[in-house]
């Protein structure tokens, strides 16, 4: 009997918890709804005033255009290759296969190529309209209205211009144009690879103005392209410059020693026998022009090798898809706004209404 009252007592300190039921939180959400729906007069008020604040920012939101600009990246046969994948391939050999491609553009390394912040001042620099002289951030500066904030700021206090022909810029204007290059790094501009099975590269920038969302983007991959070629064939392209002036020089030797010869033969035909003199002469000279004449189509043979290897190198990056007028307009729809707002607003009034019923104990 005692023991029981024991049990009872324990029981009675620590209640069982309710076992947890679908159907009861369904009723307990619909029973909120159903309470929050009687102050519908504030519901309405409070969406109302949500879908006016939308409609305002969506009104006040400056339009925006996308350039979207394909490309692909063809690399060399030759892969790695250098000047001794050319040479033995005369003998049947393709030692170009057994190394990697590890080019600037090869692989992922576009993604943070095209994003860089040198590459993206170079284009920045570059012209906007056909003056030459009005520059792409000058252009961005002005239509986001950071040339008028400049110029009635107090820490710079004058107009900023970035023209194409400036070949150096203060400090001030290096910030300056750094904020522009952060912005569009950072907010406007996307380099993807949309699928990772293929070799496809997709740029995106998205701003205020059309015509600098074009340009921005076709004038980012030509700036990409000339490092990409320029930083993957300088080696083979000073080797071919070499040889060109070697053999040029050669051949302007050659063409000397062959009017020297032939004086030098000439001599001996009309020199007296009795002296040795002409025909060792005529000997040394056909001598040199012959030696001259080896070393001249051997320097002509490694030129026209190191331009097959020239060529086999320069990658070649192919567009797919450039941005054309007029560009994708991104404009935030007044509808839409209307209904976000009116919605949001009544949501959250009336989860404000559920919860002072909870604190009362309603």
């Amino acid at each position: 009997m005692q023991e029981n009252t024991i049990n009872q007592n324990k029981n009675s300190n620590y209640p069982e918890e309710e076992e947890f039921s679908f159907k009861k939180l369904f009723q307990k959400w619909i029973d909120d709804i159903v309470y929050a729906l009687r102050f519908w007069p504030k519901l309405f008020v409070a969406g109302s005033i949500g879908a006016l604040i939308f409609l305002i920012a969506a009104w006040m939101r400056p339009i925006t255009y996308t350039a979207r600009l394909t490309f692909v990246v063809e690399e060399s046969k030759t892969g790695g290759g250098s000047l001794a994948s050319a040479l033995s391939g005369q003998f049947g050999f393709d030692i170009g296969s057994l190394t990697g491609s590890n080019g600037v553009l090869a692989g992922d390394n576009v993604l943070e190529l095209l994003k860089s912040h040198s590459l993206i001042k170079k284009t920045l620099l570059s012209a906007y309209n056909d003056s030459g002289s009005y520059s792409l951030a000058d252009q961005y500066a002005s239509i986001y209205g950071w040339k008028e904030k400049w110029k009635n700021s107090s820490k710079v206090g004058r107009e900023i211009n970035f023209s194409t022909n400036q070949q150096q810029f203060s400090r001030l204007e290096d910030s300056l144009l750094h904020l522009i290059t952060k912005q569009i790094a950072e907010e406007e501009l996307s380099i993807s690879k949309p699928d990772k099975k293929l070799g496809f590269f997709e740029i995106q920038i998205t701003t205020r103005d059309e015509k600098f969302s074009q340009l921005f983007s076709e004038r980012i991959l030509k700036f990409a392209t000339d490092f990409y070629v320029e930083t993957k064939t300088r080696r083979l392209r000073g080797n071919v410059d070499r040889l060109e002036r070697r053999a040029d020089s050669l051949g302007l030797l050659l063409n000397r020693k062959t009017y020297s010869a032939a004086d030098a033969n000439l001599m001996l035909l009309d020199g007296n026998p009795a002296y040795a003199s002409p025909s060792v002469s005529a000997e040394i000279s056909s001598r040199d022009k012959a030696m001259q004449g080896i070393i001249y189509s051997e320097i002509v043979k490694n030129l026209e090798i190191s331009k097959t290897a020239l060529i086999q190198e320069t990658p070649t990056v192919q567009v797919v898809d450039s941005p054309e007028m007029p560009l994708k307009k991104n404009k935030f729809s007044k509808l839409m706004a209307i209904v976000l707002g009116f919605g949001i607003a009544s949501v959250l009034t009336g989860l404000f209404i559920i919860s002072k019923r909870k604190n009362h104990g309603i």
